[in-house]
């Protein structure tokens, strides 16, 4: 089993504190299984085990606990109200009104309170109103490359970082595709994957949100799939839609990508004036949560090129990385990604599968060489060769995706 350490190290450092512990993610990327994992060194560290209470509120048999009342009655009967208990709801927005059961639990000193949810709608509204200041967010993506790498049980030494990477870049990082590829079922990680984003469209967005057209609906993420690393718009989306013969108009596009969004499909990055140092309002980027949604539902249908789901792989560990992720724009030249980390260091970061060919290698170091600033400035590429051109950074991505 392959340990979600950064998100176990926050879990830990914040065990007994006076916060809600709120883990979020897609579905299938491992939030229950984390659970587990500390639960387990919950038991590891002297804590008795009737002093865990633990509850996946999708499981049929918790069915009755999904009214609020008779969850908090059922917690309370089970706490002793002398000693510390571990309370973990798994899916917590499947009860009605949940927000007010873990406001109760959550005063009570003899109780500390994890939960999980798969979609951001239930960070919303009346459990942030409610909770300002009292919860503390963990986000769990998919394994990183890694994570991937980590718990890869084949011969590593035989097919190399770059046939992982290969890997990696068709079935994305949800766990159980490292499972199937593991246990010889490669034939069944496509369908697999698809079944996960089917579920992810009726369990956390059909039932939750007002979506006019699932076809529509599914169009539009479509589209986002294989757009992955151009910029688009709710404009160019709705009129590319209507000439295809499906009608769609701008504000249905708009409300349509912050669900997906919401349900953490995809993240929205927005562009950043390098020299004018401010964001942009317009003309964002959108990036999957997982590159396998890609293979999943678009197939040979693809239009989006591996340079772009090469872009997408390093935005999904830029955010595991860094604090803040956005577009560059310098003038009339385009960075891949400009991140900032916790004390407001920026970097620069390009992004191309290879730099062999002179014009290409031109072509992917202007956009750095036009920043006049000293922060660190890096080219990732799939080529073995990690040069320095005055002071950018050639690096290897896939050495670039195991370093810590």
């Amino acid at each position: 089993m392959v340990q979600r350490e950064k998100q176990l190290e926050r879990l830990r450092n914040l065990r007994d504190t006076n916060l809600i512990k709120v883990v979020t993610g897609i579905r299938r990327a491992g939030k229950s299984t984390l659970f587990k994992q500390f639960q387990q060194e919950l038991l590891v560290s002297g804590v008795d085990e009737r002093n865990i209470i633990s509850l996946n509120l999708e499981d049929m048999q918790n069915e009755p606990l999904l009214e609020r009342h008779v969850l908090h009655d059922y917690i309370m009967m089970r706490v002793d109200k002398n000693e510390k208990n571990y309370v973990f709801f798994d899916e917590i927005q499947n009860v009605n009104e949940f927000e007010r059961v873990v406001d109760s639990l959550f005063v009570k000193d003899y109780i500390d309170l994890y939960i999980t949810g798969s979609n951001a709608y239930f960070l919303s509204s009346d459990l942030a109103t409610l909770l300002t200041g009292r919860y503390l967010e963990i986000y769990l993506p998919p394994f990183s490359f890694a994570e991937y790498v980590s718990g890869y049980t084949g011969d590593i030494s035989e097919r190399g970082r770059a046939g992982i990477l290969d890997d990696f870049m068709t079935f994305g990082g949800l766990p159980e595709t490292l499972n199937l590829l593991n246990g010889g079922q490669r034939g069944e990680i496509i369908n697999y994957v698809s079944t996960v984003f089917s579920t992810i469209v009726e369990k956390d967005i059909m039932k939750r949100n007002k979506v006019k057209s699932k076809t529509d609906f599914e169009l539009v993420a479509r589209f986002l799939l294989d757009s992955v690393g151009s910029i688009v718009s709710p404009n160019n989306i709705a009129g590319y839609m209507t000439s295809t013969g499906n009608k769609i108009d701008n504000e249905t596009v708009k409300n349509y990508l912050d669900v997906l969004c919401d349900a953490f499909l995809f993240h929205r990055v927005q562009r950043y004036d390098i020299k004018g140092k401010r964001l942009l309002q317009t003309l964002n980027k959108y990036y999957t949560t997982d590159i396998g949604f890609i293979s999943a539902l678009l197939g040979k249908s693809a239009k989006v090129d591996a340079g772009h789901l090469l872009e997408n792989i390093v935005f999904i560990e830029l955010q595991r990385r860094y604090t803040e992720i956005y577009i560059g724009k310098n003038a009339e030249t385009e960075v891949d990604f400009v991140v900032k980390d916790r004390d407001k260091n920026t970097f620069y970061f390009q992004v191309s599968l290879t730099v062999r060919d002179k014009t290409t290698l031109e072509r992917e170091l202007r956009p750095l060489q036009t920043i006049r600033d000293h922060n660190s400035k890096y080219l990732l590429t799939l080529d073995p060769e990690e040069p320095v051109y005055n002071g950018i950074i050639q690096r290897n991505v896939a050495k670039w995706l195991l370093e810590n």
